[in-house]
């Protein structure tokens, strides 16, 4: 997916898992191959950090 342009009709969710509130098209990332979607970057960031801490954990295992 590098170099491609994320879309929010690809979301496979229509709500900010951290909010609740509507996903943003400034604010999508892609996690274990699905477009998954955020309400605002700052939700996008705190998603990212969190599954590196464990997908780390899990890969020590």
């Amino acid at each position: 997916m590098i170099g491609t342009t994320l879309r929010l009709e690809d979301a496979v969710n229509s709500l900010c898992p951290w909010s609740g509130d509507p996903i943003s098209a400034d604010a999508l990332t892609v996690y274990r191959g699905a477009v998954v979607g955020f309400c605002n970057p700052g939700c996008r960031d705190k998603f990212a950090a969190a599954t590196r801490a464990f997908d780390g954990a899990l890969e020590e295992k």
